[in-house]
């Protein structure tokens, strides 16, 4: 169903599927239009496209980097977009108001975090000896005090844990897990019929995991083809799910 769009309209499209919301457009600009939420969840872009002269690593250096690491396991993978905002430092200043932040890629950016709060790892290799160069473990940081945890799931190379993981594909490169998800949706202590946040949804994982969850979820994206797979899968989990009301669009005119 399209509807006319609010004045001074920020976003391309959004599409309502269930209980989640979801935007097409920047997030920084789509902010001020949403409401308060029980918890900011996200992975975003922390800049591991940037070097010190401030300039791209190279055309799809992300993508390229996944590829070289065995970690493809989709052609469609192959020839994707870049990850937009990548070629930048990240600042999480416009997040850190709400409350109960958690953000994955936390140690790229930790000198513009607060002291305060606490550290979440993510052991990709599990009980397996580490074989190359890349980076074994992941850091978020969230917002509220506690101890510090670790979760243990095979996702590196051709050692992943696909089980679970729906049609087992991954279609972003840098793609979490859902039971990865799951677990910080657990850690930020987020109450069924709660709502979450994700400003840089991506293939929309965080929702996914948001919906197993009974919880509601508003997702960003920019780059128009991460989102129409993000619509996909949502709507796919909201359909196993058969909770609630069919899938409605909006879109800019």
């Amino acid at each position: 169903m399209t509807t006319a769009a609010p004045l001074g309209l920020t976003w391309k499209r959004r599409e309502q599927i269930g209980p989640t919301t979801l935007y097409l457009g920047d997030c920084l600009e789509i902010l001020a239009h949403i409401g308060p939420v029980d918890a900011v969840v996200s992975d975003p872009p922390y800049g591991i496209g940037f070097t010190r002269t401030g300039s791209k690593t190279g055309v799809h250096a992300a993508t390229k980097r996944f590829a070289k690491t065995g970690q493809t396991t989709s052609a469609r993978l192959r020839g994707t977009p870049p990850i937009i905002g990548d070629d930048r430092p990240f600042d999480p200043t416009a997040w850190l108001s709400a409350g109960n932040v958690l953000l994955w890629g936390a140690d790229h950016f930790y000198p513009r975090l607060p002291d305060s709060g606490r550290w979440l790892a993510w052991n990709k290799l599990g009980d397996l000896d580490p074989w190359d160069s890349f980076a074994d473990v992941e850091f978020a940081w969230h917002s509220r005090e506690g101890a510090s945890r670790i979760f243990s799931m095979k996702w590196k190379g051709l050692a992943c844990d696909k089980s679970g993981e729906a049609n087992g594909l991954r279609e972003h490169p840098f793609q979490k897990p859902i039971r990865l998800m799951v677990w910080c949706l657990e850690q930020a202590d987020v109450p069924p019929g709660g709502t979450v946040l994700d400003p840089y949804m991506g293939a929309g994982t965080t929702g996914v995991a948001a919906l197993m969850r009974g919880c509601r979820f508003i997702g960003v994206e920019i780059e128009e083809s991460y989102f129409d797979i993000a619509c996909r899968r949502l709507t796919e989990a909201h359909g196993r799910a058969d909770l609630f009301a069919p899938a409605t669009s909006e879109a800019t005119p």
